[in-house]
Order: structure tokens, then sequence, then C-alpha cells
């Protein structure tokens, strides 16, 4: 039994665009859900930080599990990599000992971090959140 609001992380190879979509997507939700940025590298560059990752994981986590939202392949390669070392790989798994339950999203990046979100704020559990996320690829925009 999980409690609490899913949480979203937000994996971008730029911190500012992984800023800048987590403070849209906080705007929509009123500050309801833990959204945590992890963007760039360690020392500040262009890329992806297995560290990062795990951190904002770590602090997402609010009882009912984290949907990730990640923006190019290779920031899905650095989430697979994190997860499987917390032995959660696959993507998503919901164990004892205190894991969490994680679900990466296939999802357009800022659509799809806004309608998580969305999801989240309104109670969904965490795979009506991925779910949405993934779904926001077939927004249209015209």
């Amino acid at each position: 039994m999980t409690s609490g609001i899913v949480g979203i992380v937000l994996v971008s190879h730029s911190a500012q665009l992984a800023a800048g979509a987590a403070h849209l997507a906080a705007q929509v939700s009123g500050g309801t859900v833990t959204i945590v940025a992890a963007g760039g590298t360690d020392d500040g560059d262009l890329g992806t930080s297995a560290a990062k990752v795990a951190d904002a994981l770590r602090r997402a986590n609010q009882g009912a599990g984290v949907v990730v939202v990640p923006d190019l392949g290779s920031a899905v390669l650095t989430v697979k990599t994190v997860l499987e070392d917390q032995g959660l790989e696959g993507g998503g798994h919901e164990g004892g000992g205190g894991a969490t339950a994680v679900l990466l999203a296939d999802a357009p990046f800022v659509e799809g971090a806004v309608a998580a979100t969305v999801t989240a704020a309104a109670g969904g559990d965490i795979k009506a959140v991925a779910a949405a996320a993934e779904e926001a690829r077939h927004a249209r925009k015209l």
C-alpha cells in the first residue's frame, strides 16, 4: 500500500532545461507535486549524471512512487543504469525493504512533464501518471 503523491523526476542534458520544465510543471500543479530536476553533469556541463538522478529519485519519493521523464536517449541510459544499480532494473519495481516504485516514461519532455504533474496532482497512481506523460505525445498544438 502506498500513500502520498507520485513524484516526478525530470532528467535532461541541460540543467537549465530541467529546471525550467520543473518550474513550469510546478506552476500547473499549484506546488502539490514534488518535481525534481536532474540536469547536466556534476561539473555543470551538458550531459547527464547518475549521481544527480539517484539523488533526484530519493528526493522525489513521497511514498506513492516516482515517474521519470527523460529528454534524450542517453538520459534514458543513465536512468536505466541508476535503476539497475538500485535493484530497480526494468524501469519499474515495487518491493520490500523501502524500495520505491519507479516508472520510466517514454514521453515528450515538456508536455510529458506537465501531463504527469497534472495527473499526480489529481491523485493519480504511478501507472496513471506515467500513462499521462506518454499520452502527451498525441496532444496536438494546431
